[in-house]
């Protein structure tokens, strides 16, 4: 009963299959995919998949890659898509940098004002955060008090995941928690309150282990959700119990 807590079927590697492809994450058990915007495009996208697969929830947002081309309408349309019924988050929303795609100021100002539509319309928000912790758990700190939401694609150290945690915040772990490489993100997942644990695929990117070098899809998450388990040394079937609870209780998803 996993829950791929942060997707993007829309994006094109999947325009020649991507019914199939969500139809293969249901036949696998998932219960749901959370697809994530990156920009205005993709978040209308995002709702348009929301509203034609049960399974599938949207959130809205201006990835930091692209914040230099955020417009101030675009806040007020972020505003009225959050309203729809299946837009759970705003999202994904953050800074970056390690590519620094746009300006760094420019990264924080669309990041506040993300922030903002998010307590105005009482969702939570999914972030991306890449080479800028620092800085994402400061403005965090700062502007995010009384809200909630998740780091997705976690790659912190432990002090930061019990800071994350401390500000009412959720953990999300993708493909790299079972690459060889990443020990210390192992030991992250191991330590985490398996109350703020969510999984995800990220897909099409980050594979996991073993299809590593393929193209992701929502029913790879399975694979990181047995190495979360594996390194907690509990059950896998309780790992994603308790992860997919977690999402469903985040994002405000009944049943």
């Amino acid at each position: 009963m996993l829950f791929d807590s942060h997707a993007h079927v829309d994006d094109s590697r999947f325009d020649e299959d991507r019914n199939e492809v969500i139809k293969r994450a249901a036949e696998a058990g998932l219960v749901g995919i959370l697809n994530a915007g990156a920009c205005m495009e993709s978040s209308a996208r995002s709702i348009t998949l929301a509203q034609e697969h049960d399974m599938v929830y949207a959130a809205v947002g201006i990835h930091p890659h692209d914040a230099k081309e955020a417009k101030d309408h675009d806040y007020e349309q972020l505003a009225v898509w959050s309203s729809l019924a299946k837009v759970v988050a705003i999202g994904e929303i953050g800074l970056d940098y390690y590519y620094d795609m746009s300006p760094r100021d420019v990264q924080q100002q669309v990041f506040v004002r993300h922030i903002d539509v998010a307590r105005q319309m009482g969702k939570p928000i999914i972030i991306h955060d890449r080479d800028a912790h620092g800085d994402v758990m400061t403005i965090l700190k700062k502007e995010a008090k009384g809200l909630t939401g998740v780091l997705h694609c976690f790659s912190g150290s432990s002090e930061m995941a019990k800071e994350v945690i401390k500000i009412g915040f959720y953990v999300s772990f993708a493909g790299p928690v079972t690459y060889a490489k990443d020990g210390k993100l192992k030991e992250v997942a191991a330590s985490v309150p398996l109350e703020r644990i969510l999984v995800e695929t990220d897909c099409p990117y980050l594979t996991p282990q073993p299809y590593r070098g393929r193209r992701n899809e929502p029913t790879h998450v399975k694979f990181t959700a047995e190495e979360v388990a594996r390194v907690r040394g509990m059950d896998f079937e309780a790992l994603a119990e308790a992860a997919t609870a977690n999402t469903k209780r985040l994002f405000g998803i009944l049943g």
